[in-house]
């Protein structure tokens, strides 16, 4: 990746990835180590400005470079990692609604697809203002305001950029960015999304005017974190430098689409991001559409849930390269076999494994299909280097870097 990185070296000497995205850590009262939110930077009982709670804030050890801090759930064995350098804890494993929310799975279905994910310690939920013309956004809200969970308790993303029909309701000019999210927040019926991510770049708003959106979104509480979708290395690089520069809010992750067939975003640019400024990585995609299965054996029937009304996905199977690929997804069954998981299982744990990524989302139709998908995470410790060196070997698409 050939991304300009010379603006940003002295704050990269000067200040580690944790402290530059997440701000002074906090000390033993539990505080954000500063008077900002009412004085939270206190220990409890007050009196947080004197020199015994100045001699207590000992920093501690930065953490090995690179590392995703990973933690299993209690009960739930769902595994968890920081988004990006940020301090967001999300489940490895995340629920998208592309697709099925609102549109080709009923409102009953999606809500037991969800309670499922929740159950089974799944805590980001992905959505967008353009799935579904809004309906996505609509079936989520009505679900999470009827089950009455905490709102503590799990992560709620969304994407800003296809709004509307009118020139003003789509794009990432700074009126859209706060009408957009502000529409979205009435579907979902939430005061506030844990993410808001840019659903793509677009050449016709500046950078500036973008950032700037996004962190007024960010202080307004509309937001707690800001991110990007299908972004180029350099973009978001530009967004970050922009952020240092007049300091504002620089994005904390990358939404891309990452599968056995898809590979050079996410396994070549996206992790000299993670470890240069802390840009972080969601995927989508891992069964790349539904395809990465040995149910079809080559072919794709026209009653096939994914293909209703994707023209250009069944089209996409039935090319050359879409053969070749179901090819090589039947010379996998014997890895998965022995392995004693699904193909799809093991091609959500191969995801799972790549440097950088704090989440892979799922999109499934049913509840017994999410339950298969999860089962990736016992597949995921039994990726050996050299179970996944046989795989390079039978895909032959390992990316190589340019340099």
């Amino acid at each position: 990746m050939q991304v300009s990185i010379a603006c940003t070296e002295q704050n990269l000497r000067s200040r580690s990835s944790e402290d530059r995205l997440c701000g002074p850590r906090p000390g033993p009262g539990g505080g954000n180590g500063g008077p900002v939110g009412g004085g939270q930077g206190n220990p409890p009982g007050g009196g947080g400005s004197g020199p015994k709670a100045r001699a207590a804030l000992v920093p501690r050890p930065p953490a090995p470079a690179g590392a995703l801090r990973e933690s299993t759930g209690r009960g739930t064995g769902m595994k968890y990692r920081n988004l990006g350098k940020s301090g967001l804890r999300v489940s490895c494993l995340g629920l998208g609604t592309w697709v099925t929310f609102g549109s080709q799975i009923s409102d009953e279905t999606a809500e037991d697809v969800l309670t499922v994910a929740y159950e089974h310690g799944v805590n980001l939920f992905d959505t967008a203002e353009v799935y579904a013309a809004g309906r996505a956004e609509r079936t989520l809200g009505n679900i999470l305001k009827s089950k009455g969970w905490r709102r503590s308790s799990y992560v709620v993303t969304t994407k800003i950029f296809w709004g509307g029909q009118a020139e003003t309701e789509r794009g990432l000019s700074r009126k859209h960015i706060i009408e957009g999210l502000r529409g979205s927040l009435e579907r979902l019926q939430l005061g506030y999304v844990d993410i808001v991510f840019a659903n793509r770049s677009d050449p016709n708003s500046p950078m500036e005017e973008i950032v700037r959106a996004m962190t007024y979104v960010i202080n307004q509480g509309l937001a707690l974190y800001w991110g990007t979708s299908r972004w180029g290395a350099a973009e978001i690089m530009e967004a970050y430098s922009m952020a240092r520069q007049f300091n504002l809010i620089p994005p904390v992750c990358e939404q891309a689409e990452h599968h056995l067939f898809q590979r050079e975003k996410v396994e070549m640019q996206l992790p000299e991001l993670y470890h240069k400024i802390g840009v972080g990585s969601v995927t989508w995609s891992p069964v790349a559409c539904g395809l990465i299965t040995s149910k079809y054996d080559g072919r794709v029937p026209d009653t096939c849930r994914a293909i209703k009304g994707y023209q250009w996905l069944k089209d996409k199977v039935q090319s050359e390269d879409g053969k070749k690929q179901q090819s090589k997804v039947m010379d996998l069954l014997p890895i998965a076999h022995q392995l004693g998981c699904t193909v799809a299982q093991l091609a959500i744990a191969w995801c799972l494994r790549s440097e950088g990524v704090s989440s892979v989302l799922l999109g499934v139709s049913s509840a017994e299909q999410l339950i298969e998908h999860l089962g990736a995470l016992q597949v995921l410790g039994q990726l050996t280097p050299q179970t996944v060196m046989e795989i390079d070997g039978l895909l032959g698409n390992r990316p190589h870097s340019k340099k």
